[in-house]
């Protein structure tokens, strides 16, 4: 099983040590069910925003029968490994993780990280709000992880990723053809920089910052929310190139026993929980972005956006990342094509509304 191969045990002495030391943001009283959830980020993140709309949600729609508790940070678990490990053992009830953050137990979640397949936030929302996709992935991490660690939505945390960098203005692949970039451990984001011409360094993200200064990295996947909150600008990264390459999307878990030991009332209630949480992460990087990218362009910063034709030339650079995942990947052709599926059919139903409206 995927889940027992990869995944460390996390001692029940150090959670509870965690607990003691903090990190907890409230908790209502009386309560007849306490759920924990975490979120290895900080109270400027969207998780951060999606939580609080959870715990808003669920605690009055429960009528104070179920409490919430946040704990923001690294207190009750460090990396996607060690959370999901809390998840499935039950120490922790909710936890949200990037795909790379789980590539390691479920590797096909990678498929979220393949570049230029959803064209757009409508796209990409519509695709992951309901449908083939999302319950498939469900069904499958409920399989690898013995029924432990269930799916409970897609939101997003960050935006979009584009590729940034200290050295030049990219307008194309061509233009990246060397430059040492930061990508996670997961192998599907350092093949979409081998891709591109240039060389992947994983990278820990709290050691970004003084990789930039010291010349380890000279770029990066990542969102402006991220740029600018992580303040990478004052570690020289100067040059944004907006091609959207792949969507955040952030997975949320929850122990599939916490969850169905609820009565069918109460499961309601935390479903359209995290549906109010999802729509909370897809709108609060829009929001948070437009400061953002000013903040940017006023300390120097310089944004490019790609025509149409040089876009087309980072899809077609990118063309053997597909066949590598679905070959290597455990899973990969199946949501590979799901996906794509999924997107096609999202992409006919909001492009024939535009038409009639704009009629």
């Amino acid at each position: 099983m995927i889940l027992k191969n990869t995944l460390k045990t996390l001692s029940a002495a150090a959670l509870g040590l965690s607990v003691l030391a903090g990190g907890m943001i409230t908790a209502a009283q009386a309560a007849d069910i306490t759920l924990r959830a975490t979120a290895n980020s900080n109270e400027n993140d969207e998780d951060y925003d999606g939580l609080v709309v959870f715990k808003d949600y669920v605690e009055k729609a429960s009528n104070g029968a179920i409490a919430v508790e946040l704990f923001i940070g690294t207190q009750l678990c460090s990396n996607g490994a060690e959370c999901l490990q809390g998840i499935a053992d039950g120490s922790i009830d909710i936890y949200i993780s990037t795909s790379g953050g789980a590539s390691g137990i479920f590797p096909y979640v990678q498929v979220l990280d393949l570049p230029y397949l959803l064209r757009d936030d409508r796209i990409a929302e519509a695709v992951l709000t309901e449908g083939t996709f999302t319950r498939a992935l469900r069904e499958q991490m409920l399989a690898d992880s013995g029924g432990m660690i269930r799916l409970m939505t897609i939101g997003n945390t960050g935006g979009w990723r584009n590729f940034a960098n200290t050295e030049r203005e990219i307008r194309s692949p061509a233009d990246m053809d060397g430059l040492k970039i930061r990508t996670v451990v997961a192998d599907l984001p350092q093949e979409l920089v081998r891709s591109m011409g240039a060389s992947p360094t994983p990278i820990p993200w709290p050691e970004l910052f003084t990789s930039f200064q010291t010349g380890v990295v000279e770029g990066t996947q990542n969102g402006i929310t991220d740029i600018m909150g992580m303040k990478f600008p004052d570690a020289g990264l100067k040059y944004l190139t907006l091609d959207g390459h792949s969507y955040m999307g952030a997975l949320w878990y929850m122990n599939n026993d916490r969850f169905m030991g609820l009565d069918e009332n109460l499961r309601r209630v935390v479903v359209d929980g995290f549906a109010a949480l999802q729509q909370a992460t897809f709108a609060s990087p829009k929001r948070k972005s437009i400061a953002a990218y000013s903040e940017f362009a006023e300390i120097g910063g310089t944004v490019y956006v790609p025509t149409m034709e040089e876009k087309a030339q980072f899809k077609e650079a990118a063309t053997p990342v597909f066949e590598w995942f679905k070959t290597n990947v455990q899973g990969g052709a199946t949501f590979y094509d799901l996906l794509v599926a999924e997107a096609a059919k999202a992409s006919e139903t909001i492009d024939g509304g535009a038409m009639m409206d704009i009629k």
